[in-house]
């Protein structure tokens, strides 16, 4: 019997592995295109989904509208900002944290307090301290991006093999070598992980961040469209940001392939 079993399990196994990604990502689609048909025509949820069509008519009315782009251009200039100000800040604060005792004592605390603060919360501070426009947008994104980021690569830096530090000491390597030839290349996984992280909580934080007094922007055109009831525009802004997400992670995947091609990954 549990032969049998065994043989059955194999089959399948060897049915799924002979479907190339390319008609996985097919079957992901179709699946996804019809959970929103039915959500569609689903009569309690018809008119929070509106169908393909729908959409598509909204992308030409952004368009006319001369918003679209404008949007997406100031988005996308607070998400960059914000976010490559969090990981230029995040990778030596973690690094110090997780090398210098002291440090540790001192900053962790207030980056676990608040790292579990919601955004919105402290968007009234930023604007209080900041003004309106660019700026505090990309303080609250740094801010969200900065602290996911810190306590990421601060567990990569901490998880390193003490034995490779050890050889690195006997060798006579001082702490600049060690961070640049032992330890940054041991945390490289981790760093990726958390430029993974970070883009996510970039655009997580967008809507938050936009609530700042922007005049454009796809958080910001969110809000306003949920307030005139325009559903297919503001579905289609969601779907936009959705896609530049799954684009960025395409991206930090090639980046990781790149850089820790050493690593081994487990095939399932």
């Amino acid at each position: 019997m549990s032969s049998d079993a065994g043989k059955q399990k194999k089959k399948e196994k060897d049915l799924i592995g002979q479907i190339p990604n390319g008609g996985w990502l097919l079957i992901s689609l179709l699946v996804a295109i019809g959970l929103w048909k039915w959500l569609s025509i689903n009569p309690k949820t018809a008119r929070s989904f509106p169908f393909l069509p729908e959409v598509l008519e909204a992308l030409k009315t952004m368009v006319g509208r001369g918003v679209l782009w404008n949007d997406f251009a100031s988005s996308m200039i607070s998400v960059v900002f914000g976010f490559v100000l969090g990981f230029v800040t995040s990778v030596p604060v973690a690094f110090m944290m997780a090398w210098y005792r002291p440090v540790r004592y001192i900053v962790e605390p207030w980056i676990q307090f608040i790292r579990n603060i919601p955004p919105l919360a402290y968007v009234p501070l930023v604007v209080i301290s900041a003004g309106v426009g660019r700026r505090p947008q990309v303080i609250v994104i740094w801010l969200a991006t900065f602290l996911i980021m810190t306590v990421t690569i601060y567990q990569g830096v901490r998880n390193v093999d003490e034995t490779l530090i050890k050889a690195a000491r006997v060798l006579g390597a001082k702490d600049n070598d060690l961070f640049v030839k032992v330890i940054f290349p041991a945390t490289t996984p981790f760093i990726i992980t958390a430029v993974r992280l970070g883009v996510s909580v970039a655009l997580t934080t967008l809507i938050a961040a936009e609530s700042t007094g922007a005049i454009a922007g796809l958080g910001m055109r969110i809000r306003s469209l949920n307030n005139s009831f325009e559903v297919a525009p503001m579905l289609l802004y969601i779907i936009i940001i959705g896609i530049i997400g799954l684009t960025s992670e395409k991206v930090i995947k090639y980046l990781e392939r790149k850089f820790t091609g050493w690593q081994e990954t487990r095939n399932v």
